[in-house]
């Protein structure tokens, strides 16, 4: 690891080391002094590339909701009509309720500090405007911002449950929702 002034990557890790320390001890526990121990720089690091803990907040949030928008486009981009829309998106529901652990925690930490806090809200919409883009390719903005909220809702009541809902009521979830599409015929 790189130290001192030739450490093009020090920004980088900070952000990373935040969203460790969030997804592992919660927003309560970050603070300047444990995420430079983590990020492995010294604490005038976090000063030198951040104004203050909300900057850094948003930059690494924001870097988890890009993340997140990824994944929508990795299982909604290539779908070329509405029956394999429908099948992407139950794969997205499983794939994010039986993946990684840090993404549900690190969601539901953005959503408090949203809730808490509206300067962060900004960050919530516009992840929201970027996943319902990618669904607006299939459905009418309506279904979108229903079928959106039912991926949400699906992930995580999978991903905390002790029996996991099966594929078969993800796919009957998501086509009840998307029967009612104005576009579809």
């Amino acid at each position: 690891m790189a130290t001192g002034h030739t450490d093009p990557q020090r920004r980088a890790r900070i952000i990373a080391a935040a969203l460790d320390l969030i997804a592992e001890e919660g927003l309560a526990a970050v603070s300047h002094r444990k995420i430079a121990k983590r990020a492995g720089v010294p604490l005038g690091s976090m000063t030198y590339h951040f104004s203050g803990i909300d900057e850094l907040l948003r930059e690494a949030f924001s870097e988890f909701t890009g993340h997140i928008v990824a994944v929508f486009d990795t299982y909604l981009a290539a779908p070329a009509g509405r029956e394999e829309a429908r099948t992407a998106v139950a794969d997205l529901v499983h794939a994010l309720s039986e993946g990684s652990s840090r993404d549900l925690v690190l969601t539901q930490e953005l959503y408090s500090l949203a809730a808490r806090r509206p300067a962060y809200r900004e960050l919530t919409h516009e992840w929201m405007r970027r996943s319902r883009s990618h669904l607006e390719k299939h459905f009418d903005p309506d279904t979108a911002r229903q079928l959106d909220a039912l991926i949400e809702g699906l992930t995580l009541h999978r991903a905390l449950s002790r029996e996991p809902h099966d594929r078969s009521l993800t796919l009957e979830a998501i086509a009840r929702v998307t029967t009612t599409d104005r576009r579809e015929p």
